[in-house]
């Protein structure tokens, strides 16, 4: 995907979502009260990914939850990335 399809593509999602430089991924940072909700989160995200077949990267804690969408068979972004995180917009 070139960086004017990604960006195309990125602005159909929630505005937290975030390009890399190298447009190769696709990033969102969201907060959480608590450590609960932050799992409950985390694991209706790994239902959508388990779905869907695509697993996103996270990195996670007591209130907070980053998630990386990538394709790694071809290093960078594919329109599932972009489908899964507008999935995750709905959560």
């Amino acid at each position: 995907m070139t960086p004017a399809e990604a960006a195309a593509m990125r602005k159909q999602l929630h505005a937290d979502w975030q390009i890399s430089a190298d447009s190769s991924s696709l990033k969102r940072a969201l907060r959480f009260k608590d450590f609960y909700r932050t799992m409950s989160f985390v694991n209706a995200l790994a239902h959508i990914a388990n779905t869907e077949d695509h697993h996103p990267d996270l990195e996670l804690g007591y209130n907070y939850c980053r998630v990386t969408y990538t394709t790694h068979s071809i290093g960078g972004l594919s329109e599932n990335d972009f489908i899964c995180a507008a999935k995750l917009d709905r959560l």
